[in-house]
C-alpha cells in the first residue's frame, strides 16, 4: 500500500507540475507581441491613417491603425514604410489612450497631414509594398509578419487599389541622415544586383 499511495502522489505531482508549466506557457504567449496583436485585433477599428512625409521626393510614409481595447484605450499599430526601395522599415504596436493618441496625431502632422485610407487599401499596400522590396532583395521589418495581423479578418483581396513604389518607374534609394554608412553600402549592393547593371540612380540624401 505504501509503494502504491507514493506512485500515487507523484502522479499527482507530476500532472500539478504540468498544469503550472502550460499556465506559464499560456501566460508568456499572452503577454507576447503575437499575444497582444491578437488581443487587440478583436476590438473595432477606430483610426485607418496614411501619412505622406511632406517633403517631396523622399518615398517616406507611415500607415496607422488603432482598435479599441477598452473605452478610452487604443492600441495603435504603426508601420514605416519607404515606397522607393526598402519597403516595411519599421513595425510596432503599443497601448495608447485615445485623447494621447489624438495629441500625438496633431504632433505628428507637423510632417505631414494624415488622410483616411480603407483598411483593405491599407493592407493591401502593406502587402504590395513587402512583396516589391522583397524582389529587390529588402525583407520587411521583422515585426511585420506579427503586426499586420491586427489588421484581422480583414482581406486586402477586397481591395481594387493600384500602388506604384519606386520613383519614376525606378528604385531609389533615399539615404537617411542617421542611417548607417555601412548599411547604406550595404543596400546599394542588393539593388545593384536585383536590376540591370547601371539602371540604379545613385543614392539620394534627403
Amino acid at each position: 500500500m505504501a509503494p502504491n499511495m507514493a506512485q500515487k502522489r507523484a502522479a499527482k505531482a507530476n500532472r500539478r507540475k504540468a498544469v503550472l508549466a502550460e499556465k506559464r506557457r499560456a501566460e508568456a504567449v499572452e503577454s507576447s507581441l503575437a499575444g497582444r496583436v491578437r488581443r487587440a485585433a478583436a476590438g473595432p477599428i477606430r483610426h485607418c491613417l496614411l501619412q505622406q512625409n511632406s517633403m517631396a521626393g523622399v518615398g517616406m510614409a507611415t500607415l496607422i491603425i488603432t482598435r479599441e481595447l477598452a473605452p478610452g484605450q487604443l492600441a495603435m499599430a504603426a508601420f514605416l514604410l519607404d515606397t522607393f526601395a526598402r519597403g516595411i522599415k519599421d513595425a510596432f504596436l503599443r497601448p495608447i489612450g485615445a485623447q494621447q493618441f489624438n495629441d500625438q496625431r496633431e504632433t505628428l502632422e507637423a510632417g505631414g497631414p494624415f488622410t483616411d485610407i480603407e483598411p483593405a487599401d491599407a493592407r493591401k499596400l502593406l502587402r504590395d509594398l513587402a512583396a516589391w522590396s522583397a524582389s529587390l532583395g529588402f525583407a520587411p521589418h521583422r515585426d511585420f509578419a506579427v503586426v499586420e495581423r491586427v489588421f484581422g479578418d480583414i482581406s486586402a483581396d477586397a481591395s481594387h487599389a493600384v500602388f506604384a513604389f519606386g520613383h519614376e518607374g525606378k528604385p531609389l534609394l533615399i539615404e537617411g541622415l542617421s542611417d548607417n554608412p555601412a548599411d547604406v553600402e550595404h543596400a546599394i549592393g542588393q539593388l545593384e544586383e536585383a536590376i540591370e547593371p547601371g539602371a540604379l540612380p545613385a543614392p539620394s540624401r534627403p
